[in-house]
């Protein structure tokens, strides 16, 4: 029998007589069965990134036969794929001809600037994990880093190469948002490739950064300072910044991003030595993944929530009041929630009083 829906399901906008005499919409599955198959979508988008089918149609290769003979592949399984680009958006069609939509064309056209196909490959290795869900959220067993208690520089590698070209993007966003004018030092929680330290101490002439990291992180970190020349402003720290020591004197604290990956405690303990280490007037800036304080979004924060019970840490999402009050609860004074990046981050800030 044929993969496909049910064929005596109702549409979804079948109406049948109320109690009262008003019309009123009959339930069906379509909302659930596109939740279910929503990994199809996935799958189709990284199959693209991998066979590189953008890239291909960016150079001219815009027809079936042309983006088949490009990637590979033969002309039935373009068409297939193609056809399924074109429903989800990612490509216009006219005629026999393809284009990219313009923010597949800005970043996932493999020679652009821009390029972040290693980003929309990122959660691909997560798949098994994910299928295995339901046995995962019944292990007892969490540690609290999770997924990174056995780090090694080898997966820092791939990690970070991931999400360095995302990494930058908000780099270049919150150097846009925080004026760290007259600052002398920032030091990076959890920094990963170095990409906010590289392009804050670009932007502000004057600033140099510490970036603190698990010991593989640093070493990657390293690569990524020297690559972009920054090795003489931004220096890395090796250690788990809920235990290792944080340097003083500093007066601009951002972590970012790794949010929902700690408890509340830890996310307490971490802010807590950020406020002891900045010097008086300094500030904090916690950019992250947070729930609206309803928790009944956004959905983004919510999934990177469930995430840490793929790794069993004890990680989970945290509400926009809940980052506040960790800042106020630690000394920060003028503590402001700004959106980010709207539906997927939010920027806490707050100041260490003079």
């Amino acid at each position: 029998m044929a993969d496909t829906q049910a064929s005596d399901k109702p549409s979804a906008d079948t109406r049948v007589p109320s109690e009262a005499g008003s019309d009123r919409p009959r339930l069906d599955t379509t909302r659930l069965q596109k939740m279910a198959q929503a990994y199809w979508e996935s799958a189709a988008l990284m199959a693209a990134v991998e066979l590189e089918v953008f890239t291909a149609i960016a150079h001219g290769h815009d027809t079936i036969a042309l983006a088949a003979k490009a990637v590979g592949i033969s002309a039935r399984n373009a068409e297939r794929l193609l056809t399924a680009l074109t429903a989800m958006t990612l490509l216009t069609r006219d005629g026999e001809r393809f284009a990219n939509a313009p923010d597949v064309q800005r970043f996932l056209v493999k020679d652009g600037e821009r390029y972040a196909g290693p980003w929309i490959l990122f959660t691909k290795p997560r798949w098994t994990a994910y299928g295995e869900l339901a046995q995962r959220l019944r292990s007892p067993t969490e540690s609290r880093l999770g997924a990174y208690e056995s780090f090694t520089v080898e997966d820092a590698r791939r990690y970070h190469a991931a999400t360095y070209s995302i990494g930058m993007g908000a780099a270049r966003l919150f150097s846009r948002s925080v004026d760290m004018t007259g600052r002398k030092l920032l030091l990076d929680l959890g920094g990963g490739s170095g990409a906010y330290s590289i392009v804050a101490t670009r932007t502000y002439p004057g600033l140099k950064a510490i970036v603190l990291d698990l010991p593989p992180v640093t070493v990657v970190a390293n690569e990524y300072i020297a690559a972009n020349g920054a090795a003489d402003r931004v220096s890395t720290l090796p250690g788990d910044f809920t235990r290792t020591p944080f340097p003083q004197g500093v007066d601009v604290v951002v972590m970012a991003s790794n949010l929902p990956q700690y408890e509340p405690d830890l996310i307490r303990l971490v802010v807590g030595k950020a406020f002891a280490a900045l010097a008086p007037g300094g500030e904090m800036h916690l950019v992250g993944e947070t729930l609206h304080d309803d928790r009944r979004g956004p959905l983004s924060a919510a999934l990177w929530g469930l995430n840490e019970a793929v790794y069993g840490s004890t990680g989970q999402a945290h509400t926009e009041s809940e980052v506040k009050g960790y800042l106020e609860g630690a000394g920060f004074r003028d503590v402001v929630i700004h959106p980010f990046v709207p539906g997927v981050l939010s920027r806490v800030a707050g100041r260490k009083p003079a």
